[in-house]
């Protein structure tokens, strides 16, 4: 939790509280199902938390904005994002019933009203949103199709809407096809050396 006050000190009482009991509840539960590996949830904070919010140093959603979380397990980008940001609407989705279960007794259980979870595959969603999140579901040659027409035409935010995706490693292979795609280095704005191969690829659409 210190870390993530130092790099986000603007949150307020509801929002620290929410992110406090966070953690509590992914103990509980990764003790029923498996979401994150018990070693991982040592550094849940930095993992899992702050690599998710990551995607706020690349972007602030404004209010009322919608946005698309495709296989979000356990909840995540989706969750720590909408305590950031709890003006904004987030769709939660994943195939996987006990996953999506987990994220509304999460959702629920801190008191989030601006999410909505559903067990569904993408290409059955029907909603149009600004940006659909991610956290390395699959490569983006086969992500893309699966949301490319989920994506509102009308531009809203600093950048134009699209895909945000948490990725790790070397993607210069992987995104040859979509020249426009960017990439936006962590360690740019997180200190650790987790974050030294974790990058957000952006990919107007």
């Amino acid at each position: 939790m210190d870390d993530l006050l130092n790099y986000f000190p603007y949150l307020n009482e509801i929002q620290i509280k929410q992110f406090k009991d966070l953690k509590k509840l992914y103990i509980f539960w990764n003790s029923q199902i498996n979401l994150i590996s018990r070693k991982d949830i040592n550094s849940f904070y930095e993992h899992h938390v702050l690599h998710s919010l990551g995607i706020s140093k690349i972007i602030l959603f404004k209010d009322n904005s919608r946005i698309l979380d495709v296989g979000t397990g356990g909840g995540f980008p989706g969750i720590p994002l909408a305590i950031l940001f709890p003006k904004v609407q987030f769709y939660l989705i994943d195939s996987i019933g006990k996953k999506i279960n987990v994220v509304n007794s999460v959702k629920y259980d801190l008191g989030l009203t601006n999410i909505n979870a559903s067990q569904i595959r993408a290409e059955d969603f029907k909603e149009k949103v600004d940006f659909v999140v991610s956290r390395a579901v699959t490569k983006m040659d086969s992500f893309v199709p699966w949301v490319k027409n989920k994506i509102s035409s009308k531009h809203n935010h600093i950048i134009d809407n699209g895909i945000l995706y948490l990725k790790g490693g070397e993607l210069e292979k992987e995104l040859q096809e979509f020249p426009k795609a960017k990439c936006f280095l962590l360690q740019d704005y997180f200190t650790a050396p987790f974050f030294k191969t974790k990058k957000v690829v952006y990919l107007p659409l």
